[in-house]
């Protein structure tokens, strides 16, 4: 099997943020993640080793912007999706202030 134009990485979970995933070449590691980004992820928990592939999609990202930044700055950082705004707005929500229960 070739590696050409794709990408071995290693993913982690964020331990301070629910849905924060953080990609890293698989051979480098968490050596090129600033220092900042690291604390603020707190500890980072090994999810996966995987191959990343320009044919392949990924589920929340777009796989070839994905590979560019672990390319070029090291490492790939995915947010947490934005919040289900009916969910937000459903009366009791405790984030919304106008929610509160009729």
């Amino acid at each position: 099997m070739t590696l050409q134009g794709k990408l071995f990485c290693s993913i982690y979970r964020s331990s301070r943020r629910s849905e924060m995933y953080l990609f890293v070449a698989r051979a480098t590691g968490l050596d090129a993640v600033p220092k900042v980004l690291l604390e603020q992820c707190g500890k980072l928990v090994h999810v996966s080793d995987m191959i990343l592939d320009p044919k392949r999609p990924l589920a929340r990202a777009d796989v070839s912007k994905v590979m560019d930044e672990i390319r070029d700055k090291g490492f790939y950082l995915q947010m947490p999706p934005p919040p289900d705004e009916d969910l937000f707005l459903a009366a009791g929500h405790p984030d919304n202030p106008r929610g509160k229960p009729s």
